[in-house]
């Protein structure tokens, strides 16, 4: 078993091309089912959003409770991120409402991928470019 930790900072994606500051993320769709228990909290089955790019869009539901949201909150990110196909963060699908009793589960589903350009996302004041949200074209 290799344990070596040290990482290349500079190491490429076999994908990538190093003139190019793109990345992609995916979209997500996050949608209420039931699992084995009755549903007790203030979700219902059907109930979603949709994560596109750091937006959270509740084009569905007037609200959505806020333990929920925070349930998933934190699988997001790497949702939206290329995985391994062996990696659980790819396989796994289904967040458990924080209740104990309650079978509402939250399952997050790819549903398409958007590119994004590092320039116009960081925060870091020597790349910054123009941000992606004041660009005419927000796909």
């Amino acid at each position: 078993m290799n344990n070596d930790t040290s990482f290349d900072d500079d190491k490429k994606t076999a994908d990538s091309d190093s003139s190019d500051d793109s990345f992609v993320l995916y979209d997500l769709r996050v949608e209420v089912v039931k699992g084995d228990l009755p549903m007790i909290c203030n979700h219902q089955v059907g109930d979603y959003f949709l994560v596109q790019g750091e937006s959270l869009i509740f084009e569905q539901v007037k609200s959505f409770p806020m333990y929920a949201v925070a349930t998933v909150l934190p699988f997001l990110p790497a949702k939206q991120r290329e995985t391994d196909s062996n990696d659980w963060m790819t396989t796994d699908t289904d967040i458990a409402c924080p209740d104990p009793h309650c079978g509402g589960r939250f399952r997050i589903t790819r549903t398409g991928k958007r590119v994004f350009k590092h320039s116009e996302t960081t925060g870091l004041p020597a790349d910054r470019g123009t941000p992606y949200w004041h660009n005419d074209d927000k796909t």
